[in-house]
């Protein structure tokens, strides 16, 4: 069994990065406004970390409930959430801002649908 308040303490942390995720893509139209201003380069940047907080907190929450845990949770790209901590941290300067744009635009809903369901679940 795993610790329920450390388990949910985790995954506030991660409802907070999407809310902040959400207020700095506000007004983001395409991956080219991430580079078109210094505003943008800011908001690419503080997006950036907060995936950084993100997949740092999905990796505990792995260690702490398991791989079928997250299996029943399918609509979510685990692995690659778990991932995009080291793209983000090892080559920062080649980030890709249509990957970014990707993530906040489609992949930060699911993510956000998925943990409103988990936290349901356990709780």
């Amino acid at each position: 069994m795993y610790d329920r308040s450390l388990l949910l303490e985790l995954l506030l942390e991660v409802e907070e990065a999407i809310r902040r995720i959400e207020r700095r893509f506000t007004n983001i139209q395409n991956p080219d406004d991430f580079l078109s201003s210094d505003d943008g380069l800011d908001r690419l940047d503080a997006i950036g970390m907060m995936l950084i907080a993100i997949s740092e907190n999905i990796r505990r929450i792995h260690r702490l409930v398991g791989d079928e845990w997250f299996d029943r949770y399918p609509d979510v790209n685990w692995s690659d959430i778990k991932g995009i901590r080291n793209i983000l941290a090892h080559d920062y300067f080649d980030i890709d801002p249509e990957e970014v744009y990707q993530i906040c635009s489609t992949d930060i809903g699911i993510l956000k649908r998925e943990l409103e369901k988990i936290r349901y679940d356990i709780f």
